[in-house]
């Protein structure tokens, strides 16, 4: 059957601050770039046509989609680091459901790929994670228990609130749902105004009031691998993100080809200018003394930088991981799935669903060029495995 609802996404800014600001980058240096997203479910969970059928339909709503009067005077007025004539722009942007590409494969595993110019393809990222979070849930029967999800909710703001933990919520991409999602952040702002110190998601960073968070993606360094080549590809775009932006989005990405390869190429000016780094995979403690030990070597202060750590954690991970660096270095985190993906039900499991650029191009004159992450973790590799043995043997991983 077909699931009455409105549109799963509640606004074009209902998407992570990440998406404009590297769509940004994107239209100032690479106008003419193509890419393409492929969808990846880690759990490898199956689906029917029923489902299929109800994904097209959400997918067709997106495109009635438009950047509002209102929400274009927040942007220009809370986001001047993006100028704006490219607000202006996303005014004329419109979501095109004819280029989302949909199927199952033979064992009805789910398959979705977006090929556009990369300023405009990196907008269907979230949008798409998103919906099939959402439409997941209501597929398998899910119900979410309201007064049960808030207090959960509540417990892990206590904590943060009694430890000092400072995080931004980062958990829109697998929420389970919009509705959710919205109460959940008016429940930070209400109830953990000091110690929540932004979330990724600038339709609600503008309904809150509160700071939209957020840098660059692991698709910036995996575009600049696919259009420079792997060897210097970390310290390309380090220097094409400073060249955007002057030091504004200063959080750096660490781990697409390992972090050990990325500060092997990082440089004392890059080091200085840079307000902090974030670990999305790997030993947390082993990955925050590499880049301690980093900062050392560079003799910088390692207590004037910030690292942010965003691996799957939870309240009670982020309190040792705190406690641990504390004094050292300054520290944050960025908590996603933990927060919005907490509904209230015994025993659900959120859906571990990812979303990466494939395959890149400078423009329709070059070859298309495949695109693959290695990541601290083994199990977050993506990508064709020949091209993932050739960026090792390139960066000397495992030497």
């Amino acid at each position: 059957m077909l699931y009455k609802n409105k549109i799963m996404m509640l606004s074009i800014l209902d998407t992570d601050l990440y998406k404009a600001s590297t769509s940004y980058a994107y239209w100032s240096l690479y106008p003419l770039a193509e890419g393409t997203f492929t969808f990846n479910d880690r759990n490898k969970e199956t689906y029917d046509q029923e489902f299929i059928d109800q994904l097209k339909l959400e997918f067709t709503k997106l495109g009635s989609l438009r950047l509002k009067d209102d929400e274009f005077e927040w942007a220009v007025k809370k986001i001047p680091y993006i100028p704006l004539p490219f607000w202006e722009w996303l005014k004329t942007f419109k979501f095109e459901p004819t280029k989302i590409h949909i199927g199952l494969d033979s064992e009805g595993h789910l398959e979705i790929e977006v090929t556009d110019f990369l300023y405009k393809v990196t907008w269907y990222e979230i949008p798409v994670l998103a919906i099939v979070s959402e439409l997941r849930n209501k597929y398998r029967g899910y119900i979410a228990n309201h007064s049960k999800m808030i207090e959960i909710l509540d417990e892990k703001i206590n904590m943060a609130n009694e430890y000092h933990l400072k995080f931004s919520e980062f958990g829109t991409r697998r929420r389970y749902s919009a509705a959710s999602h919205d109460s959940i952040v008016g429940r930070l702002k209400e109830r953990c105004p000091i110690y929540c110190v932004g979330t990724s998601n600038m339709y609600l960073a503008m309904k809150y009031g509160i700071t939209p968070s957020g840098t660059f993606p692991h698709e910036w360094i995996q575009a600049h691998a696919g259009m420079f080549g792997n060897k210097r590809a970390n310290y390309l775009m380090l220097e094409a993100w400073i060249k955007v932006y002057r030091g504004d989005l200063g959080t750096a990405l660490t781990d697409l080809f390992g972090t050990e390869s990325f500060l092997r190429t990082l440089t004392r000016q890059q080091a200085l200018l840079l307000q902090g780094y974030r670990i999305d995979s790997g030993d947390n403690f082993k990955v925050g003394n590499m880049i301690i030990d980093r900062l050392k070597e560079f003799k910088i202060d390692p207590k004037t930088k910030l690292l942010v750590f965003s691996n799957a954690l939870d309240f009670p991970k982020y309190k040792e991981i705190y406690d641990y660096f504390n004094g050292r270095i300054q520290v944050s985190a960025g908590i996603g799935t933990n927060i919005t993906c907490d509904p209230g039900i015994d025993g659900y499991k959120p859906a571990n669903i990812v979303m990466k650029l494939s395959r890149v191009r400078m423009s329709d004159k070059d070859p298309w060029e495949k695109c693959i992450k290695i990541s601290d973790d083994l199990g977050k590799h993506i990508g064709d495995p020949k091209e993932i043995e050739i960026a090792k043997y390139e960066l000397h991983i495992g030497d």
